[in-house]
């Protein structure tokens, strides 16, 4: 019982287009339960796809008609968890019995529906959907699309034999928010990102060094040639669009700090590895963030996991 099976599902979405990009994630979901894997991951923001016209294309503009018209479509096909939109998924999850992690962009009712957020969403072996974190703070140009999350999301769940939680790329980055995962027996650490190697190669064997844990990272990719023909302003953003803008990276870190996947570059594939929970353990032996090596009476962290909201 030691050990866990997982992929790393490192794909392009159908960019913008929510059924077409369920459907890939469907079918990687598919092929991961034939090779017996028990919980698999896919990147940041993939359904229905990362905003990367913002960066090409003047996304600061004040109130222009071409990023109104654009975020319009993004909001369209935004995930609405309420309205059934995973419903399709948490089936086939329960029929497979697999676990997955899912990067989406959720356009949520209990925020009124008309406002967008980068969330992780986790839905367990029986199809129930588990916890969604909205990402704390957008990075850079994203603060123009994506609004400001919560702490709602910040909590682990049990894959035995391990115990697993994750972030939204950046949020990597931020030592208070790795800390309340481990504060909550995190053991497998996921950390989703839109793509790129430059993002997870120094990142991941560090936080897996200071948790003592498995850390997984899994990337999107993204070129030009995925830049679909309905997308509003297409030639503009295929003109502004001469190189790859995420180029995968996925890669999974030992509770050493050693890699078990090195990252994997420009490559569209289901990434299947086993964790043994052995070597959690035997790293635990002389650090533990949160056990032995804690002092609470010191050093404490307060964690609001309020799902934050307009009304009372």
């Amino acid at each position: 019982m030691n050990a866990l099976k997982i992929g790393l599902a490192q794909i392009s979405p159908i960019w913008l287009n929510k059924k077409g990009t369920l459907d890939k994630v469907a079918q990687y979901t598919s092929e991961a339960s034939e090779n017996n894997v028990q919980l698999i991951v896919f990147g940041e923001a993939l359904v229905p796809g990362y905003p990367f016209w913002l960066d090409k294309m003047n996304g600061a503009a004040f109130n222009s008609t071409i990023q109104k018209e654009i975020h319009a479509h993004y909001m369209d096909q935004a995930v609405c968890i309420e309205e059934g939109h995973l419903d399709g998924l948490c089936k086939l999850a329960k029929q497979k019995s697999i676990a997955l992690y899912l990067g989406t962009i959720e356009r949520p009712q209990d925020r009124g529906g008309h406002s967008l957020y980068c969330s992780m969403v986790y839905i367990d072996p029986t199809g129930e959907v588990k916890s969604v974190h909205r990402k704390l703070m957008p990075t850079y140009e994203e603060r123009l699309s994506w609004s400001t999350g919560d702490g709602h999301g910040l909590v682990t769940h049990k894959l035995p034999p391990f115990t697993i939680g994750g972030l939204n790329c950046w949020e990597n980055w931020m030592p208070l928010a790795r800390a309340a995962m481990y504060a909550q027996g995190e053991d497998l650490h996921v950390s989703i990102w839109p793509g790129n190697k430059r993002n997870t190669e120094k990142l991941i064997p560090m936080i897996a060094q200071e948790s003592r844990s498995y850390v997984v990272g899994v990337s999107g990719l993204f070129a030009p040639k995925d830049i679909p023909h309905d997308f509003p302003h297409a030639d503009e953003m295929r003109k502004a669009t001469k190189d790859t803008l995420a180029d995968g990276g996925s890669c999974i870190a030992a509770p050493d700090g050693s890699w078990v996947v090195e990252p994997v570059v420009d490559e569209e594939r289901l990434i299947i590895a086993e964790l043994d929970h052995q070597k959690v353990r035997e790293e635990r032996q002389n650090f533990d963030p949160s056990g032995h090596y804690s002092r609470p009476d010191v050093l404490s962290l307060n964690v609001n996991k309020e799902r934050q909201s307009v009304i009372k």
